[in-house]
């Protein structure tokens, strides 16, 4: 692998399901759950952010954007969103997620995690063990989390996704 987005020290583990009931789509419509098997076979980037981490806006979802234009004809690589609630649960809200999407123009799914019951901690920030927004995970083609950081080389990403056939 790349040692500019997967250093060797990072240590890899099968990616757990998202459990996130709450999606809309690439367009803004609400879906079904989002599953790990929808993209069997692709190389999986998730962002994790809240809506209001100024992080997020001011690094993380410009970088993922960058991303997602530089590989929109690579239909091996698929992007999914994910807000993951764990403080502030009256502002990162279902709509707020929405607002994002639209916003940042990406026609991407994205993911209202606030935990099973709506107010607690989100289920990908526990089970992916994540540190706080923004955040990435990318997941191989055999479920691998093979990426899970805050620091993320936009650049490199790019040259290595750009290699996924």
């Amino acid at each position: 692998m790349n040692k500019d987005i997967i250093p060797e020290e990072k240590k890899v583990f099968k990616a757990p399901e998202f459990n996130i009931k709450d999606w809309i789509d690439a367009n803004g419509n609400k879906t079904d759950q989002v599953k790990l098997a929808d993209y069997e076979g692709k190389f999986k980037i998730v962002y994790c952010f809240q809506s209001w981490c100024p992080g997020c806006h001011d690094i993380g979802l410009p970088n993922l954007k960058k991303m997602v234009n530089a590989l929109e004809k690579n239909d091996k690589v698929a992007f999914l969103a994910v807000q993951t609630v764990f403080e502030g649960h009256h502002a990162n809200t279902y709509d707020k997620m929405a607002e994002t999407q639209k916003q940042y123009e990406l026609k991407i799914p994205f993911g209202h995690d606030a935990g099973d019951d709506g107010k607690s901690r989100s289920n990908i920030m526990t089970n992916y063990q994540t540190g706080g927004t923004p955040w990435f995970i990318f997941i191989d083609q055999n479920n691998n989390v093979v990426f899970a950081d805050f620091h993320l080389n936009v650049d490199a990403a790019i040259k290595f996704l750009s290699q996924i056939k």
